[in-house]
């Protein structure tokens, strides 16, 4: 590879991340010679390993649309798809407990390499979401989710739809920034039922 195609990759690279990355078709650089320099540059360094390097069919399909928004009709494929993954309570409870919610909420451990795996993993709620009148900082990534139960009603069909959209949000917005934290085997089923407490209880601060 010549030094200019070298310093483009490289480019390609440091902004993979980001919205705002150029595409392999705009940059000259193909996926494949993108995925191989990850392979040969990612390596396992704790609970972190190799296989975060490997998309499922969703994330693949994502990819592909760079400003997150595909056409109608692959969004509404996605979406099927994924509603049929959401695994619903067998008791048919999706109100947890708020207080253990919100510290679920109020968490960011889990599932980084300097994280011990033993320990239950957070949701980091507040790095995209405002919670409450009472934080002192939260991310704004996400809608503010402030009055949540309050404003919607506090029913039961409102209770099983957030437990679907924080089991797999990819089944009610397709290629979201939300994580698929049942799907994904982030979060369990009881700290879902939780985190559906803290935004539905009438008791909750989020409701206050």
């Amino acid at each position: 590879m010549d030094q200019t195609k070298l310093v483009s990759l490289v480019a390609v690279l440091a902004l993979a991340a980001c919205a705002t990355a150029p595409s392999p078709e705009r940059s000259g650089i193909a996926d494949e010679q993108v995925l191989a320099t990850l392979r040969a540059s990612f390596h396992k360094k704790g609970q972190a390993d190799l296989d975060r390097l490997q998309q499922d069919d969703v994330q693949k399909l994502c990819s592909e649309y760079r400003d997150g928004k595909p056409p109608a009709d692959v969004a509404r494929n996605i979406q099927d798809s994924q509603i049929e993954t959401i695994k619903y309570p067998a008791d048919g409870r999706y109100l947890g407990d708020w207080k253990a919610g919100e510290k679920v909420a109020q968490s960011g451990v889990g599932k980084q390499y300097s994280d011990d795996p033993s320990v239950v993993a957070g949701g980091n709620c507040y790095a995209c979401h405002e919670l409450t009148k009472h934080e002192i900082a939260y991310g704004t990534i996400g809608p503010s989710l402030y009055h949540f139960g309050r404003d919607r009603g506090f029913t039961l069909s409102m209770e099983k739809y957030v437990y679907g959209k924080v089991y797999n949000s990819e089944a009610y917005l397709a290629c979201t920034n939300m994580p698929r934290f049942g799907h994904m085997g982030i979060l369990t089923e009881q700290q879902i039922k939780d985190v559906v407490a803290l935004l539905m209880d009438p008791k909750s601060p989020v409701n206050q």
